[in-house]
C-alpha cells in the first residue's frame, strides 16, 4: 500500500544535545554533511511520500527558513509554540491535516543505514489497515548505536508487538519510525501525552505490529552520539 503522508516530530527542546542546540533546534544539527531533518525528508521523498507535517516549538523560525529550500516534498507545519504536547499530543493536534488516511511518523533524531531493501518501502508492503492500527520499525539492540536503554518491545512470530517483562533486556529498540492509522488516536486525551498510552491500548487489542530494520539504527540524542554517527557514516562512505 502506498503511503504519501508523514509527520516528523521536530518540536522538542533538544536539551540533551546541548551545547549544539543552544543556538539552533535539534533537527538542524548536522551529521555527515546533512541536517537530521533532511536525513528524514530524503528517506520519505525516496519512498514516494508527497507531504510531510513538521511540528514546531523551539526556534521554529530557523527550522521553517531551512525547510523553505525543499522542493521535492510539500511541507506543512503544526504549531506547538504555546505548549509542547509530547509524542502523542503533538500528533493528535496535527491529525486533521491527514484527512483520515494512514501516515508515517518519524522522530527527527534518528538516522538509519539501509540494509538490502528500503525500510520505508518494506513497511508499506507489510502495512494492512484492516488488521493494524500501528506498524513500528524495530531495530536490533545488537547493532543499534547511540541508544542507552534496555530495549523497548518484543515481537511474536506473527509480528504482534508486546511489552517485555519488567527488568528484562529485549532484542528490539524502537528507532522512531512507524506507520499509524488515525484511529490509533481515537479518544486520545487532551493536551500533552505520550504515544505509549495509545500503543498499550493497541497492544491489548493485538492491533500493534512490528517489522525488523534490515540495517543499522543510529540514535543521535547527544553531542557524543552525533560525533559517533558522523564517524560511522563517514567511514561507510569512504
Amino acid at each position: 500500500m502506498s503511503i504519501e503522508q508523514a509527520m516528523i516530530m521536530a518540536a522538542g527542546l533538544g536539551t540533551r544535545m546541548r551545547p549544539l542546540t543552544n543556538d539552533l533546534p535539534k533537527p538542524l544539527v548536522v551529521v555527515a554533511g546533512k541536517t537530521l531533518i533532511d536525513h528524514d525528508l530524503d528517506r520519505l521523498a525516496a519512498a514516494g511520500v508527497k507531504r510531510a507535517v513538521v511540528n514546531l516549538h523551539y526556534k521554529a523560525d530557523m527550522l521553517k527558513a531551512h525547510l523553505a529550500r525543499r522542493r521535492d516534498i510539500e511541507i506543512v507545519y503544526s504549531d506547538e509554540s504555546g505548549e509542547l504536547l509530547g509524542t502523542g499530543g503533538g500528533v493528535a493536534r496535527a491529525l486533521p491535516l491527514f484527512g483520515g488516511k494512514p501516515f508515517f511518523i518519524l522522530n527527527s533524531d534518528s538516522i538509519w543505514v539501509e540494509g538490502v531493501a528500503s525500510a520505508l518501502d518494506r513497511m508499506m508492503q507489510m502495512w494492512n489497515p484492516e488488521e493494524m492500527d500501528g506498524l513500528l520499525l524495530m531495530a536490533s539492540m545488537v547493532t543499534a548505536m547511540g541508544y542507552e536503554g534496555r530495549g523497548d518491545f518484543v515481537l511474536d512470530a506473527e509480528g504482534h508487538v508486546g511489552r517485555p517483562d519488567e527488568d528484562a533486556v529485549t532484542p528490539f529498540a524502537y528507532p522512531g519510525v512507524q506507520i499509524v492509522h488515525p484511529r490509533l488516536f481515537a479518544e486520545a486525551p487532551a493536551g500533552a501525552f505520550s504515544t505509549n498510552l495509545l500503543w498499550d491500548r493497541a497492544i491489548a487489542a493485538r492491533r500493534l505490529y512490528g517489522t525488523r530494520l534490515d540495517g543499522v539504527w543510529i540514535h543521535v540524542g547527544t553531542p557524543q552520539a552525533r560525533d559517533e554517527a558522523e564517524a560511522y557514516l563517514t567511514k561507510l562512505s569512504a
